[in-house]
């Protein structure tokens, strides 16, 4: 649960099924990176402070 979906309030039609989606996408790029030494949820807290960090899982992502 490192996205903490449990507290997550989406109600409005299918709102749930498309942060679901990206959630998913956002946890494979942070499982894809081979020189990570930390857990999914310092990563992610990671990506979102260095955008250097942020685009280096872009890059594994697409590439």
């Amino acid at each position: 649960m490192a996205f903490r979906e449990d507290e997550a309030r989406h109600r409005a039609k299918n709102t749930a099924q498309n942060l679901t989606t990206l959630r998913h996408f956002a946890l494979d790029m942070v499982k894809q990176d081979r020189t990570r030494m930390l857990g999914v949820a310092i990563c992610r807290q990671r990506a979102g402070w260095d955008k250097d960090y942020l685009i280096q899982l872009l890059i594994v992502a697409t590439g």
